[in-house]
């Protein structure tokens, strides 16, 4: 089974042929109308789409196309190499002999047998390829942070056929944008949209060079908005339907208005190619790490310090919250910013500001948009009941603002078998108290809990002996919450007692 994976636009490419599948869009007419080449071109864009019911992209194309640009990124590798062919590791009776040729160096003067024994420089270039659009006519360019990441030469092409040594004025590899900087004036930019009026359903178009075909046209509608996707815990992604394609990452995504929403970013795919899920950074979030680098070089996030987990109805019910919403607590750092608030394993973070964490996933971008020492207001549930923690928050580096988890389970009704920590366990592990599992079965087996985890809190409460286990595992409805120990993180894991 193909493995699918979530892939990077901007790979070095070598294309031989590129074939191109036709998406032909039906509509349904009461009345089907024929429309002559010169009716359509003496209509509006909207009468056009109302008559034909697909939009008329050619003016946005025309209007903003120009300032869309393909960015060839290269890292050159100097090494120095010996041209005498004893400095192969193979004798040249090997089969393995031309490999090690080609691999060490077809530097000049090497012919596989003796030489002089001088020292040589030979650059490797690796390059890759990718989109970007300029955002002030002064030479502002967005792009993807992994388009130009180790590149040490930055070529920017216009469709005007002009070329330009492009500066790296700064790159944030948590949201994936980087700020390019060309020496030319009275460029031709793009106009900034606000994805936050956008709409799942609505058309949108990107334009980028996918393979190196420079300023290649497609379109689709918006999938869904606010998408989290696996270790990209910063970014609430726009998903499109839109044909992306290697090349296509830093180019941007238009709505039908002319306005850029998003910057292409990754596919989904299992073969490398398009297969219908693209995903954008929305343009407000890259505006604001735009402002961040040109003026800073980096950027500055909050840091909150917790791992958190989604909430399932059975969580929900373990909890007492009327519904499966917020954001569930599974650890907290200690000597971290929520810990110095009063946050506790087990607290379900139900807002930030005012704002709903509907969420897990809402969260990390939550609190990583706010700066370092601003006060936040969390709405918690905790013990069946509301309150309001205020937390000072930290300085996010490459520490995540919360990380996602899941699996756990307890004894008798719960199916395990436990026993106390000793004393080196706990010394080891850091843990002041919990129940080893060294069997699990029934419930909690189903749940996920293996030999090995830990059992440190039953439904918020924690548990010290096998014996409180027990009577408060008797004593629990028809659903529990384990918080766990697990390796090095800490998780809650609903069990479902029946």
């Amino acid at each position: 089974m193909n493995a699918r994976t979530l892939s990077r636009g901007a790979v070095a490419i070598a294309v031989a042929a590129a074939l191109s599948v036709g998406y032909v869009a039906g509509t349904r007419h009461a009345d089907p109308q024929i429309i002559t080449a010169a009716q359509a071109a003496a209509m509006m864009p909207a009468e056009a789409a109302a008559k034909t019911g697909i939009p008329d992209f050619s003016g946005l194309v025309e209007t903003y196309g120009p300032a869309v640009v393909n960015i060839s990124a290269k890292h050159v590798v100097k090494h120095t190499a010996r041209r005498s062919m004893q400095q192969l590791p193979v004798d040249p009776n090997d089969p393995f002999y031309q490999f090690f040729k080609r691999f060490y160096g077809q530097f000049p003067g090497f012919n596989g047998g003796g030489g002089d024994d001088g020292g040589g420089q030979d650059d490797t270039p690796s390059a890759s390829l990718g989109s970007g659009f300029i955002i002030s006519n002064d030479g502002y360019i967005l792009t993807n942070a992994h388009v130009v990441d180790g590149a040490n030469v930055v070529t920017v092409k216009l469709t005007d056929k002009r070329e330009f040594r492009a500066k790296v004025v700064g790159t944030d590899k948590q949201s994936d944008v980087a700020v390019l900087k060309i020496s030319a004036t009275n460029l031709p930019t793009v106009k900034i949209g606000d994805p936050n009026q956008s709409k799942v359903g609505q058309w949108v178009v990107a334009i980028g060079s996918p393979y190196g075909f420079d300023n290649t046209v497609t379109s689709g509608i918006i999938s869904a908005k606010a998408r989290s996707l696996p270790n990209e815990n910063y970014t609430p992604f726009i998903q499109t339907d839109v044909p992306v394609n290697p090349g296509n990452s830093g180019g941007p995504l238009f709505n039908l208005q002319g306005q850029v929403i998003g910057i292409n970013s990754m596919i989904y795919s299992q073969t490398g190619g398009f297969q219908g899920l693209s995903f954008a950074i929305p343009i407000d979030e890259a505006m604001h790490v735009k402002d961040e680098l040109v003026k800073t070089g980096h950027v500055s996030r909050g840091r909150l310090g917790v791992a958190v987990q989604g909430v399932n109805q059975t969580l929900a019910d373990s909890f007492g919250l009327q519904k499966p919403v917020g954001a569930l607590v599974s650890s907290v750092d200690p000597g971290g910013p929520a810990a110095k608030a009063g946050l506790q394993a087990g607290d379900v973070i139900l807002a930030v500001n005012g704002s709903p964490v509907n969420d897990s996933t809402d969260l990390p971008s939550q609190i990583a948009s706010m700066k370092p020492g601003t006060k936040a207001t969390l709405d918690v549930w905790r013990d069946k009941s509301k309150k309001q923690l205020t937390v000072t928050l930290g300085s996010l580096t490459d520490t995540k603002v919360a990380d996602s988890g899941a699996k756990a389970t307890e004894q008798g009704r719960l199916g395990v078998a436990v026993r106390a920590l000793t004393p080196q366990e706990r010394s080891g592990t850091s843990l002041s108290h919990g129940l080893l599992v060294q069997q699990s079965s029934g419930p909690a087996a189903s749940a996920g809990i293996q030999p090995g985890d830990v059992i440190l809190a039953v439904n918020g409460r924690p548990v010290t002996s096998v014996e409180q286990l027990r009577d408060v595992i008797a004593k629990a409805g028809n659903s529990v919450a384990l918080l766990i120990q697990r390796d090095n993180a800490q998780i809650f894991v609903p069990v479902d007692l029946g």
